[in-house]
């Protein structure tokens, strides 16, 4: 089941949410951030750096920033695949599961306030 927004109100439920999260004491994060975070706790694990840079199509440098960044806000965590000790597993936190879920209720919230 989908929800039906003109393109007018699918903007509008974009830029509220980004002025919500703005507004918010939480940390701001980029575009590509928050595509990565919301691949990490949307589509199912295991995630690794290679994975990641392979879903987004970006290099692997430029998810070892993001996640750098992501993890100092401690909305992801890096650990060993115990076994095979050359990846590294992207696992998800208490905090980022928050931080998600915020996002969906802002989003939850606009689209009600969007509705015809």
């Amino acid at each position: 089941m989908g929800v039906e927004l003109r393109p007018a109100q699918a903007l509008r439920l974009i830029h509220q949410t980004a002025l919500r999260q703005a507004q918010d004491s939480a940390p701001d994060l980029t575009v590509r951030q928050t595509a990565i975070l919301m691949t990490i706790y949307l589509e199912p694990p295991p995630h690794t750096v290679r994975g990641l840079a392979a879903r987004l199509g970006v290099t692997k440098p430029v998810i070892t920033r993001a996640l750098d960044t992501m993890g100092a806000m401690h909305l992801v965590e890096r650990r060993r695949d115990p076994e095979d000790r050359r990846n590294v597993l992207i696992r998800r936190t208490v905090e980022g599961s928050l931080y998600v879920s915020r996002i969906a209720d802002r989003m939850v919230e606009q689209a009600g306030i969007l509705a015809p």
